[in-house]
């Protein structure tokens, strides 16, 4: 399999990363002879220099001989001039493109992105796609990281065990069987910065971010269980009216009527036209969110949430400080540089949101096999969750589950069957069919694949 990569940024460049450990071959395109070169030198993958929405540039990167070109340069219009350059003179097969401008996705319910127009196969919109994810973390606040997973019968939450955890210091494998309906399936751990798929008589520690799969319907439960016990947002404030806050700030308006909203947006335009919009429906503040005097009129401090989504990281790391010193209750940042993320634990920074983790993601789910239909990132240097289709070649079918002598790098969370949701246990056998919800180390990639019996998606 043969990709082109538009864009050496730090999303480009993951993705190269990861596909070329897959033995995949990979070029990557980029303006920026410095970033080219690091790329060239640093990864098993070719390096070109140049403008990757011009023919020349495609034609040098192989493109007539590519199977997909994945566009993820910081321009939309490049992105989307080198997926038609792609299609229109070199038939690359599929194409992918990061489209960040709302006035663009827009266009994607109109027919715009067809064949026939604008040929993008697949269209990724980290903002939206953040938007929905933060959503869904103000319904449970207990939860750092919550993602719906098979078609949202089965969710993985990520839960903080603080010193005020129920049950620090109890075995794994306990944890996991629950009381008053929390079971849950314990997939990897967070400690200390270290990231791992701990043993059964492995205990929790104060400390530790545990990341578990559950059934939908037992979600507060589980949240419960670890003893975090937090309604629901019910007043939230949004720093930063760009894609993000909007989108975020309409999902809320449409969806949870409930919710309280006030938006703090820096740029005068931009506050008048998110003031516009939202009219008596959300209050809309101009001015520097680092101004505690702004924040004291926004009422951050009895606020259950701020949500600071501005372009700026250090902006949104500061932001969120002072609201939590303030008295908000739970702080969500975005921060797009992955060298912060040691520091966010010691600010009292409750969740993170990255784009370009949001982004890798969702690429890799279109770029991987055939049979596999989700993939969340845990963290870009540890594994994978991922949602995979048994066939008839997987090695897991005709033995139990406790005796399948699974990696130590892959833990089976869940299981679809006929639309249920099953919580394997030793016993449960697999079937041709089901939809396995299964953490995937790196390392032990390959392995998990051959075991599941997946196979390379076909683009012709």
């Amino acid at each position: 399999m043969r990709v082109v990569i538009c864009g050496a940024g730090q999303v480009g460049t993951t993705i190269a990363r990861h596909l070329a450990t897959e033995g995949i071959d990979v070029t990557v395109i980029d303006i920026d002879q410095e970033q080219v070169r690091r790329v060239d030198e640093s990864y098993d993958v070719r390096g070109l220099a140049g403008h990757a929405s011009h023919p020349t540039t495609l034609q040098q990167a192989g493109a007539r001989d590519a199977d997909m070109l994945i566009a993820v340069t910081q321009s939309d219009e490049v992105n989307m001039v080198a997926c038609q350059v792609a299609y229109s003179l070199f038939k690359v097969k599929r194409r992918i493109a990061r489209l960040r401008h709302a006035g663009y996705i827009e266009q994607d319910k109109y027919g715009l992105y067809a064949a026939e127009h604008l040929p993008i196969d697949i269209i990724i919109s980290p903002e939206i796609e953040i938007a929905e994810g933060i959503a869904h973390r103000l319904q449970t606040p207990g939860a750092f990281d919550r993602v719906p997973m098979a078609g949202g019968l089965v969710e993985l939450l990520g839960i903080h065990s603080g010193t005020d955890c129920t049950v620090i210091g109890r075995r794994f494998d306990e944890i996991a069987q629950g009381q008053d309906g929390a079971r849950m399936a314990i997939l990897a751990v967070v400690r200390e910065g270290r990231c791992f798929v701990p043993e059964a008589a492995d205990r929790l520690v104060a400390g530790d971010d545990v990341y578990v799969l559950t059934k939908s319907e037992r979600v507060d439960a589980v949240v419960h269980a670890f003893g975090q016990i937090k309604h629901a947002a019910r007043k939230v404030v949004i720093v930063g009216g760009g894609n993000v806050g909007l989108h975020l700030a309409r999902k809320i308006l449409r969806e949870f009527s409930a919710i309280d909203i006030k938006l703090i947006e820096k740029d005068r335009d931009r506050a008048a036209a998110a003031a516009s919009e939202f009219g008596d429906a959300a209050i809309v503040l101009q001015g520097d969110a680092l101004d505690r005097d702004l924040l004291a009129e926004a009422q951050t401090g009895s606020a259950d949430t701020i949500v600071a989504v501005t372009n700026d990281d250090e902006a949104n790391m500061f932001v969120s400080v002072l609201a939590k010193q303030a008295g908000c209750k739970r702080a969500i940042t975005l921060v797009n540089k992955p060298n912060y993320e040691s520091l966010i634990p010691t600010l009292g920074i409750d969740a993170v949101v990255s784009p370009s983790a949001v982004t890798i993601s969702t690429v890799l789910r279109h770029v991987r096999h055939g049979t596999i239909f989700a993939l969340y990132t845990l963290r870009e240097d540890f594994g994978e969750v991922v949602e995979a289709e048994i066939t008839a070649g997987s090695r897991l079918l005709r033995r139990p589950v406790g005796q399948l002598g699974l990696p130590a790098g892959m833990k089976i969370g869940a299981v679809v069957r006929a639309g249920t949701a099953i919580l394997p246990d030793d016993e449960t056998m697999l079937e041709v069919g089901d939809h396995v919800i299964a953490l995937v180390t790196y390392s032990y990639l390959r392995l998990a694949e051959a075991l599941l019996g997946t196979r390379r998606r076909s683009f012709g």
